[in-house]
């Protein structure tokens, strides 16, 4: 499918199909105004007579409307005018993407990028049109025998903004167009069984990654950790027949001696919770524990290609945790890279034990600031659900950045607390630190204070992606989050937004 900027007036665009807005009740944005005069008011009267409301969710399909170019009309509901804002957009846009599917439209004009939304411009309304559009039409068919196709789809999509915003418009739209295609990468590997996606596979499509976009890759294989001295990370692969694997890429566009932003992503490739057994119920579903990996790479292909003007390391800790023979054990000890001591109480609480070792490697690059990515809690999805990511951080300064590229991208995470006193409940009477607290209490908090233990050396946050990685039903799927939380910080550190 082919993106494109446009100026052009509604009433004369000769395309498809023209997507106009219409507000609760009844009342016509300014495009649907433009094209109603064009119309004499066919379009007024259309809705006058009950075909539309407006309301949020919802589209009407108009054909052959005289005085108009297009061969059809596509009014889309916005809600009540005085409530528009980010999220009605991003809604509006996905309707209409969903009602375009439907229609054979060749190609079709979005005039809702002209809308108003409070504090955001232009560029923001491109960028978030072109996320939105490629999200609704993202289908993970990769591996079904006969593919969905894309027959029913437009050829081209054009956003329509005024020739002032055109040359901003197509810098985001570049911008858009990118993070989306970093989402899909992620979703794409996220979506895949873990039969296919194991820590090898993971690791080659890191150096595929690499090569194509010319970052520099190096993985590491079990002697090398072992040499390294990552007893913790290690300690969870044990019971796998599937070798673990420690994966590095570097970007470097930014200035030589500019320190780098290092991303950690756990790579769990399949989580049964080792001797700590899961329930059999949606452990289907554990195939998502390298989201956090997945998160990493997809971001990286997105930054590479936007050529952003920064040094970004991402590092991915690739491993399987199975029950087994050789597997860990509740009541183990193991010591990490830090040389801090670990009594594994649960095997389940496996992410964190291959994010310490990988936050201590983080070390060697002496980083601006880390920030790790982690299907890490339960406990995150009973506090947060599906709609925002758990962030925790040791610099308020890093975490305001991280909530506000959240809050633009639509991509949005919340901060809980990570105070000394939570540290009290992690203690251990035969080691340094337990790997899970005494109880329940605070579960995605302790999860964090955990980590912190090994980030003392910089400034670090935390995202716990557990509710927003993935979604489970009907629409079960990867979401591809947090790229676009990601990849908004790293443009907004280039100066690129």
């Amino acid at each position: 499918m082919e993106f494109s900027i446009k100026s052009d007036s509604p009433e004369s665009a000769r395309c498809g199909c023209v997507v106009a807005g219409v507000f609760e009740s009844r009342k016509p944005a300014a495009a649907a105004q433009r094209l109603d005069k064009a119309s004499a008011g066919r379009i007024a009267r259309i809705l006058q007579g009950g075909d539309m409301e407006g309301k949020p969710g919802t589209s009407l399909l108009l054909h052959g409307v005289p005085g108009t170019s297009a061969e059809r009309i596509l009014l889309v509901g916005l809600g009540k005018e005085a409530d528009f804002g980010d999220k009605a957009y991003r809604e509006a846009m996905a309707t209409a993407v969903r009602a375009l599917k439907e229609t054979g439209s060749r190609d079709a004009l979005f005039t809702l990028s002209e809308l108003t939304v409070p504090r955001r411009n232009a560029a923001w309304r491109v960028r978030q049109g072109a996320l939105m559009v490629e999200d609704a039409l993202f289908s993970s068919d990769q591996l079904k025998s006969k593919r969905n196709g894309s027959a029913s789809l437009p050829g081209g999509i054009a956003f329509s903004v005024p020739l002032k915003d055109a040359r901003a418009a197509r810098g985001a739209l570049a911008q858009g167009l990118a993070v989306s295609r970093g989402m899909n990468a992620a979703r794409e590997l996220g979506n895949l069984p873990a039969n296919i996606c194991t820590p090898i596979y993971l690791a080659q499509q890191a150096q595929k990654l690499a090569k194509e976009l010319r970052l520099k890759c190096e993985v590491l294989d079990r002697e090398r950790m072992e040499k390294l001295g990552m007893g913790s990370l290690l300690a969870v692969g044990r019971g796998s027949h599937q070798p673990p694997r420690f994966i590095v890429l570097q970007y470097t566009h930014g200035k030589a001696r500019a320190k780098p932003i290092v991303l950690v992503g756990k790579g769990i490739t399949f989580d049964t919770g080792g001797i700590s057994l899961k329930p059999g119920a949606e452990m289907d579903e554990m195939k998502y524990d390298m989201s956090g990996a997945a998160s990493v790479l997809g971001t990286l292909r997105a930054i590479a290609e936007m050529k952003l003007p920064l040094n970004v390391i991402g590092i991915i800790p690739a491993v399987e945790n199975m029950p087994g023979g050789g597997a860990t054990r509740p009541g183990d000890i193991v010591t990490s890279m830090s040389g801090q001591t670990i009594e594994i109480l649960n095997t389940d609480a496996e992410g964190r034990l291959i994010l310490c070792d990988a936050l201590t490697y983080a070390e060697r690059f002496e980083p601006e600031c880390v920030v790790d990515i982690a299907t890490l809690t339960g406990a995150c999805v009973i506090a947060l659900g599906a709609v925002a990511s758990g962030l925790m951080a040791n610099d308020d300064k890093l975490a305001a950045e991280l909530l506000e590229a959240g809050q633009v991208s639509g991509d949005r995470a919340w901060q809980l607390p990570l105070w000394d006193d939570y540290q009290e409940l992690l203690k251990s009477n035969f080691a340094d630190i337990p790997n899970i607290s005494g109880g329940r209490a605070a579960g995605t908090i302790t999860g964090a204070c955990f980590l912190a233990r090994f980030t003392k050396k910089y400034r670090w946050a935390h995202l716990d992606i557990a509710g927003t990685a993935w979604r489970s039903g009907k629409e079960k799927g990867s979401t591809g989050r947090p790229v676009p939380l990601l990849t908004h910080f790293l443009m907004k550190r280039a100066g690129k937004l």
